[in-house]
């Protein structure tokens, strides 16, 4: 099964558990790990990530906490993988040149760098104000389909 790890699934819950707040508005850690159902320590953990990557600032003090570092439409949910998980790569050989000795005789190489390509180009087109609006079942989409197909008739 192809799936981020559990720590980049949190990340997202954080990084939309502040952004459901206004801008301006400073969370402390403590905050966040109760509003996202999270314990303490990972959240603690994954905010020092992503203030490493920019994408949170932290204010000291008896008020300090957490904030987005920039607006939310700002931010790709590929930003926060790689925040978390490090550049996106399907493969060795979708990192760049070099990376895997079976390159020269590899025959599916190109493939791979095509999907990576498209996973890469999805993640950074869906932004974190995207996650705050999930899209409908596909369930509800496809009866929704229906029901304007019969009404057309």
């Amino acid at each position: 099964m192809f799936r981020v790890s559990r720590l980049t699934d949190y990340a997202t819950v954080v990084m939309t558990c502040i952004a459901t707040h206004p801008g301006d508005d400073v969370l402390s850690t403590a905050q966040i790990a109760e509003e996202a159902h999270l314990e303490l320590p990972t959240v603690s953990k994954l905010l020092k990530s992503l203030g490493h990557a920019g994408l949170v600032e932290s204010f000291r003090g008896v008020n300090g906490g957490y904030r987005l570092a920039r607006p939310a439409q700002q931010i790709s949910v590929a930003d926060i993988v790689e925040a978390i998980e490090g550049p996106l790569g399907m493969t060795e050989c979708t990192l760049g040149e070099g990376q895997c000795e079976r390159e020269a005789q590899c025959g599916v190489r190109g493939s791979w760098q095509r999907i990576n390509h498209v996973l890469d180009n999805a993640l950074r087109t869906m932004s974190l104000a995207d996650m705050l609006h999930p899209a409908p079942s596909p369930v509800a989409t496809v009866a929704l389909t229906e029901l304007k197909g019969r009404t057309a008739s």
